[in-house]
């Protein structure tokens, strides 16, 4: 039998009340009102305004051999594929591998520059999760959000690591973290204070 050797991580950025985005998402901030202005809001300020002092936590966010995200994720569209929508992350994402995007109406594989090619998922978060296990082999398989993915999958029991990112701000409303998820058994093994965010990893225990 084979044995696997990488990992199901999370990755998330959430406020200290726990929110991944604020209320009142719109495509032109997909994070809501979370108290700053642009793209990734307050919420993400640390990969933008401050990614020197965050690169180790940077580099280890896209070192996953594959990747899943739900549809919010991936982009504003709703219901049928009705209009081209390639990501937020232009013609060259990120992730540089495979990446399978949770939906529930069908898409052909979308191939972008620089490796990333996106696939679509009708049949839920476990079918999800064996192709990118497939895809990744022996490395790490991302989950990368947002927030209800997660928390489907911490619901699952299919989460080897939680590395949360957590910027001192509330926000009192919004899409939340461990939501509907059964109490957690959680060992802390890493924490790093930077300027603007704090970094912990859990591990998620049996």
């Amino acid at each position: 039998m084979t044995t696997r050797t990488g990992k199901v991580t999370c990755d998330l950025s959430i406020s200290a009340d726990g929110y991944s985005a604020g209320p009142r998402q719109t495509e032109d901030r997909p994070f809501g009102d979370d108290g700053g202005d642009g793209w990734g809001g307050t919420l993400h300020a640390w990969m933008f305004d401050t990614p020197e002092e965050n690169r180790a936590e940077l580099d280890r966010i896209n070192a996953a051999a594959a990747f899943i995200m739900g549809r919010n994720m991936f982009g504003p569209v709703r219901g049928e594929w009705d209009r081209p929508w390639n990501g937020w992350w232009g013609d060259n994402p990120p992730f540089h591998g495979p990446v399978f995007v949770l939906t529930h109406h069908p898409r052909d594989p979308q191939p972008m520059d620089g490796g990333t090619t996106y696939h679509f998922v009708t049949d839920g978060i476990e079918s999800a999760l064996k192709r990118a296990r497939d895809a990744a082999g022996d490395g790490d398989v991302s989950i990368h959000g947002g927030a209800t993915t997660i928390n489907q999958y911490l619901a699952a029991g299919l989460v080897d690591e939680l590395r949360l990112h957590i910027v001192p701000l509330t926000l009192g409303a919004g899409t939340r973290l461990f939501d509907g998820v059964p109490a957690l058994k959680l060992e802390q093994v890493e924490s790093r204070a930077a300027s603007s965010v704090t970094h912990v990893t859990y591990r998620v225990l049996d």
